[in-house]
């Protein structure tokens, strides 16, 4: 076989297998929606809260505020994940109590770190009161892991 024909039946090999590849490729699966009770969000957001000081605290619930004026409420879904000693933003008497329970009535989520709350009681002897709307999580870090894991973007203001 001379040079051409034996370049022309290579070619003609290479291109039936990339056609051949080509119509039995997999479409590949669509993007998995995070696990939320928000049916239509399509954002979501995590953030964390790992400190007591006010103007973080202040900072975190305003993130969270701008989200829900910048997306439609129901298209996007947001956890607070509060530990060390971040907790105290959930604690009964938190001078944001307001703006929590305001952020709660809108539908965010904020979770309160059991492992911090059972230090605290080891520590002081009482468990602090909590917000009743805050979910307690085994561990806060672990928390926003499996957030991120699920599709969620974590974001520490």
């Amino acid at each position: 076989m001379n040079r051409r024909a034996l370049l022309s039946c290579l070619g003609s090999a290479a291109a039936a297998s990339l056609l051949h590849n080509v119509a039995h490729a997999q479409t590949p699966a669509p993007p998995r929606k995070p696990d939320s009770d928000k049916p239509f969000a399509e954002h979501f957001l995590a953030l964390q809260l790992s400190e007591s000081d006010p103007k973080r605290q202040r900072l975190v619930l305003s993130v969270a505020s701008n989200i829900l004026k910048f997306y439609e409420p129901d298209k996007v879904a947001i956890e607070v994940v509060a530990f060390g000693p971040g907790i105290s933003l959930l604690f009964e008497e938190s001078e944001f109590r307001p703006l929590v329970d305001s952020l709660i009535s809108q539908g965010v989520k904020f979770d309160i770190c059991g492992n911090t709350l059972d230090t605290v009681e080891r520590e002081t002897g009482k468990r602090p009161k909590t917000n009743p709307n805050a979910k307690e999580v085994g561990t806060g870090v672990a928390q926003l892991m499996s957030l991120a894991e699920s599709g969620y973007t974590l974001v520490r203001p």
